[in-house]
């Protein structure tokens, strides 16, 4: 299981603008910055749509640490 610690580290990398949430267009640039250039927002979208929770189309703190919990 991952420490919140660490979980709020790794999720504050993907949100750029420190609003609280990751959009497609920040986990698309920050996958990119790992070195996947071939990332698409349309794929980031994706990714995101399978951990969304409340369906809003981003990708809370919360919504992040259950997921990282599971792995």
């Amino acid at each position: 299981m991952a420490g919140i610690e660490d979980a709020r580290k790794t999720f504050d990398k993907f949100d750029k603008n420190g609003d609280g949430f990751v959009t497609p267009v920040e986990f698309q640039q920050a996958m990119v910055e790992l070195g996947d250039r071939h990332y698409t927002v349309g794929l980031a979208e994706a990714i995101l749509r399978t951990r969304d929770g409340n369906g809003d189309g981003v990708l809370s703190f919360e919504e992040f640490f259950d997921r990282a919990k599971e792995l």
